[in-house]
C-alpha cells in the first residue's frame, strides 16, 4: 500500500458517513464542530454560501465545489449571506446523524441547492502529521476540464445515495475513502503548483523522499538505517537526512519509529496476534525491546493498550499522539 492510502486507512475509525440533502429557500444551517473528525461538503446542484470555521466572510459555493474540514471545525451553509443559521439538529458524524433529507420549504421551486455532506471519524491520538498540515478549510472550486477524477468520485457517490441498489452499503464507504484520497491528492497537487517547497506536498512529489517513505511503509519490520534509506533515495546519507527532515519535518529514524508504533497499535487493536508476532512485524527482535519502545511512545504497556481498546469498533486505532521531534 502506498503512503497516502496507508495514512487514510490507519487513522480512520469505523465507517465514513454521508447524506444527500435538498435545501429549500430560505435556509441556513450550522454544522457543529466534531473533534477527531474530518468533515466535507460537496455542492451537487445550485449555489450556496459557506460560513467558514474561522468566522471570516461568507464564501460563495457553486455546483461541483468541494470543501473539506480536516480538523472537524464547525461551519455553516445558507442560501444567502444574510440568512440566519439554525442550530444543529444532530451530530453529522454520528451513525444516526446523517440521512438523506429535505430541509426548509416544501416546493420544488424553493430548492436552491443539493449538497452531499458527511464525515470520517479519526483516531485523534494517532493523527498523521500529513493531515495536521492541512488548513482548517480546504476549498476546491469546480473548474471545467480539471479534477476529473474528483468529479467522477462525487458523481458516483451522489448516484449511489440518490438511488440505493443492491451493494450500495459496500460501495458507499469505498467511494467515501476514494473521495477523501482524491481531495487530499488534489490539494497537494495545488500546493506544488503554488510553489510549496517544503511539507508533505513536497515530500510526496520528491522521488527520493517518496522512495524512502514507501520503503518504510511497505516494510516497517526491515532494519532500516539512515544509510539504507538514503540508498533507496539515491542520495548521500547527509543529503538525504537534511532533505527528509526539511520536507517531512522529522528525522528519518524518528518517523520510522512513530510509524512502527502506529502499525503496532493497529495490530494490537485489530487482531489477537501474540506480542512476539507484533514485535516481529514492526522490526523488534524481542518482546522486551518492543514493549519498551511501545511504552515510550504510547505511555502504556502493549497488553494494557490492547485490553483498553477491545470495547471499541473493530477498526478503531488509538494511541498517544503524533510523532514528536526528539532529535
Amino acid at each position: 500500500m502506498d503512503m497516502l492510502s496507508d495514512v487514510v486507512d490507519i487513522v480512520r475509525t469505523g465507517q465514513p458517513r454521508s447524506a444527500r440533502v435538498r435545501w429549500h429557500a430560505p435556509w441556513g444551517q450550522r454544522f457543529p464542530s466534531a473533534p477527531g473528525a474530518v468533515g466535507f461538503q460537496v455542492v451537487l446542484q445550485g449555489t450556496c454560501w459557506l460560513f467558514p470555521p474561522d468566522g471570516g466572510a461568507p464564501v460563495a459555493l457553486g455546483t461541483g465545489d468541494v470543501v473539506l474540514f480536516p480538523h472537524g471545525h464547525g461551519h455553516g451553509l445558507a442560501d444567502s449571506p444574510s440568512t440566519p443559521l439554525a442550530a444543529p439538529a444532530c451530530d453529522p458524524y454520528d451513525d444516526a446523524g446523517l440521512h438523506a433529507s429535505d430541509s426548509g420549504g416544501r416546493t420544488a421551486q424553493d430548492v436552491t441547492a443539493v449538497t452531499l455532506c458527511g464525515g470520517y471519524r479519526l483516531d485523534r491520538s494517532r493523527a498523521h502529521p500529513l493531515l495536521g498540515e492541512l488548513p482548517d478549510t480546504v476549498h476546491l472550486p469546480a473548474r471545467l476540464g480539471h479534477r476529473t477524477e474528483l468529479r467522477a468520485a462525487v458523481e458516483l457517490l451522489a448516484g449511489e445515495l440518490d438511488r440505493p441498489r443492491p451493494g450500495t452499503d459496500a460501495v458507499v464507504p469505498a467511494l467515501l475513502d476514494t473521495l477523501l484520497l482524491y481531495i487530499l491528492r488534489t490539494w497537494f497537487d495545488d500546493r506544488l503548483r503554488d510553489g510549496a517547497g517544503t511539507g508533505w506536498a513536497a515530500a510526496l512529489a520528491d522521488p527520493a523522499i517518496a522512495a524512502a517513505l514507501h520503503a518504510v511503509h511497505h516494510d516497517p519490520a526491515h532494519p532500516w538505517t539512515v544509510a539504507s534509506l538514503a540508498a533507496r533515495a539515491g542520495l548521500s546519507r547527509a543529503a538525504f537526512a537534511k532533505r527528509f527532515r526539511s520536507t517531512v519535518g522529522l528525522p528519518p529514524l524518528r518517523y520510522l519509529t512513530w510509524w512502527r508504533m502506529t502499525v503496532a497499535a493497529r495490530l494490537l487493536r485489530a487482531s489477537d496476534a501474540p506480542l512476539s508476532q507484533v514485535a516481529a512485524e514492526t522490526g523488534y527482535s524481542s518482546e522486551f525491546a518492543f514493549a519498551n519502545a511501545f511504552r515510550r511512545e504510547h505511555g502504556t504497556a502493549p497488553g494494557r493498550y490492547r485490553r483498553r481498546g477491545r470495547p471499541e469498533h473493530a477498526r478503531a486505532r488509538t494511541g498517544r499522539g503524533g510523532p514528536a521531534d526528539t532529535s
